[in-house]
């Protein structure tokens, strides 16, 4: 299967417009967000004024991405504060707008933690506000910090794993800059091999029903300058039987206490793929994607989304003709099964990249200590 080279220019990041940022207008603080349902046809910001608007722009996907969601969540709470609307009614809103990634939660938590403690320090609703924006700021850098350290260690792993360079890594769905405060997750791992010149070949599949992987990673990878080639999901297993995958990457959206891991729909075939023709399968989420209090991928609580996803064709710029929006491709009244996820367990996982560690054999021995150290670090 011949290699087609990857495009010269200048590598940056995939959009100039920053996929999340806090702005404080005179008409008042705004969250303003990279409209993601209209990628790759258009960089269009979404202006979110109040909780409410944000909600819906996670539920719709305009905002999207484990680590992103958190970072989304806790200026969400910020907003709520500042704005005067009741905290605790915005921070459950917040935390249940999707299910399964667990970055959301902890985010809005951890925002919700900010303004409840300098309320009963102070009193001051004006500092409590303040405090849930410093919270949500301090959770975007680190998120940054942490995509650094993840594109490090995933490299070096890499290395490790497959000496020589030239990788040909698959990857599903989107775990670039459009989900996080800095590169991504398994995506910044390809990026850091692909401006080392170890990067042969990104694999992208397409992720049905709603196309992350072709709207979204493919977008990025092309502003990336990276060599990489779009396949359909189903194409994934000829692919491996020629030979032509050396690694596959994914990212989380909560990785459960033994080690099974939640993610986009189609990841746990692409385990069982990598499984049998001897591929290594690699997990890179930071360390609030581990969820303690979730003993077993059987305990992860899989989003189910609208059927209407499945039985109509959606993209920027479709023409509105179905009742979800979208070209209708199946008959009137199709019942269709969309769960937005899939648990992997983890003996079909290589290994788990995170901030401050790899996990490798995964376990839920091994998974706690990396948590316990990053917990130390924090506190440090």
């Amino acid at each position: 299967m011949a290699d087609q080279h990857a495009q010269s220019g200048e590598d940056k990041r995939p959009t100039e417009i920053p996929v999340i940022r806090w702005e404080e207008p005179p008409e008042g603080p705004v969250l303003v967000l990279l409209d993601q349902t209209r990628l790759p046809a258009e960089e269009v910001e979404l202006v979110c004024t109040d909780a409410p608007v944000l909600v819906e722009a996670i539920r719709s996907l305009a905002v999207r991405g484990a680590p992103l969601l958190g970072i989304a969540g806790a200026y969400g709470v910020a907003l709520a504060a500042v704005r005067g609307f009741d905290v605790d009614d915005a921070a459950d809103a917040l935390a249940g707008a999707r299910p399964t990634a667990v970055n959301l939660a902890v985010g809005v938590r951890r925002a919700q933690a900010a303004h409840r403690a300098e309320l009963a320090r102070s009193g001051d609703s004006g500092k409590a506000a303040e405090a849930a924006l410093a919270a949500a700021r301090k959770l975007h850098a680190e998120d940054a910090d942490a995509s650094a350290r993840m594109a490090e260690r995933g490299l070096a792993l890499l290395d490790e794993l497959l000496p020589g360079g030239g990788h040909r890594i698959l990857t599903h769905c989107n775990t670039g800059s459009l989900v996080s405060g800095g590169e991504g997750t398994a995506f910044a791992v390809a990026l850091a091999a692909h401006r080392a010149g170890q990067l042969r070949r990104l694999w992208v599949g397409e992720t049905r029903p709603l196309l992350q992987g072709a709207r979204l990673t493919a977008y990025e990878a092309a502003r990336s300058g990276m060599a990489y080639t779009l396949l359909t999901d189903n194409a994934a297993g000829s692919l491996f039987a020629a030979g032509e995958v050396d690694a596959v990457l994914i990212g989380a959206d909560r990785i459960a206490a033994d080690g099974s891991v939640a993610n986009k729909v189609g990841s746990y075939p692409l385990a069982v793929l990598a499984r049998y023709h001897h591929v290594p399968f690699i997990v890179v989420a930071p360390v609030t994607t581990v969820d303690p209090e979730t003993p077993d991928g059987a305990s992860i609580e899989v989003e189910q989304r609208g059927g209407f996803e499945v039985t109509e064709l959606t993209g920027p710029q479709v023409p509105l003709t179905g009742p979800g929006g979208g070209i209708p491709v199946a008959p009137l009244g199709t019942q269709a099964y969309n769960p937005a996820f899939d648990v992997t367990p983890p003996e079909l996982v290589t290994a788990i990249v995170t901030e401050v560690g790899v996990v490798s054999p995964v376990t839920a021995e091994a998974l706690a200590e990396v948590c316990a150290r990053s917990r130390e670090v924090t506190i440090g």
